[in-house]
């Protein structure tokens, strides 16, 4: 990560590499300033056995994807499963507040 881009928080989506090089797409889970070190919760990644465990990865190891809406109420039920399995309950909120409102204007 370079000096330009934004500071990192939990919750924020990234993408990187793990120490054994595996790449690696979630959501920051924790930090450790001390350690320079986020704890990333992955959603997807070239080795399937990783994905919903939380690795720590270096600060230099990971960049911050944009935030994009999800568009469609498939994306929004697979968000939905992914806040269930690590049990984030203001997320899972948020989604399915955002579901039921695209199924209210349909």
């Amino acid at each position: 990560m370079n000096e330009e881009t934004t500071i990192l928080k939990t919750t924020d989506w990234v993408k990187g590499t793990s120490i054994k090089g595996e790449i690696v797409i979630g959501f920051i889970d924790s930090l450790s300033m001390v350690q320079g070190a986020v704890y990333v919760t992955v959603a997807e990644s070239d080795n399937a056995e990783i994905v919903g465990l939380t690795i720590p990865l270096a600060v230099q190891q990971v960049e911050s994807l944009p935030e994009i809406a999800p568009k469609d109420t498939a994306q929004l039920e697979d968000l939905i499963d992914l806040a269930l399995q690590t049990g984030d309950r203001k997320w899972f909120e948020e989604l399915t507040g955002e579901l039921n409102g695209k199924r209210e204007t349909v």
